[in-house]
């Protein structure tokens, strides 16, 4: 069963004034997990993270295409690389991890 009744037109995206809406994810050494956290808690819009614990942490959350520039110059400056940085489209992960169903 799909949860897609329509595929999205070729095009479509979640957009505002600050730019598509993004999903980021974040790698992180466990052992970093809490100055990574504290390092967002100074990004200037708000963060709910969610957390996934393994080898390698990895942090998610939304945020806008235009606010991305604010997040690498925080994490920069909290001395985490930007290649640690990921971001899609929100439209293009929910497709991928609903596997890509329509």
């Amino acid at each position: 069963m799909s949860v897609w009744l329509n595929p999205a037109p070729s095009g479509f995206n979640l957009s505002t004034n600050e730019g598509e809406l993004l999903a980021v994810s974040i790698r992180v050494d466990p052992r970093r997990l809490e100055a990574l956290l504290e390092a967002l808690a100074q990004v200037p819009f708000p963060i709910n993270p969610q957390i996934h614990h393994g080898a390698v942490t990895v942090v998610e959350f939304p945020a806008y295409r235009d606010r991305i520039v604010d997040l690498e110059h925080v994490l920069e400056a909290c001395g985490f690389a930007r290649q640690t940085l990921r971001s899609t489209p929100m439209l293009e992960d929910i497709h991928a991890a609903a596997g890509g169903v329509q």
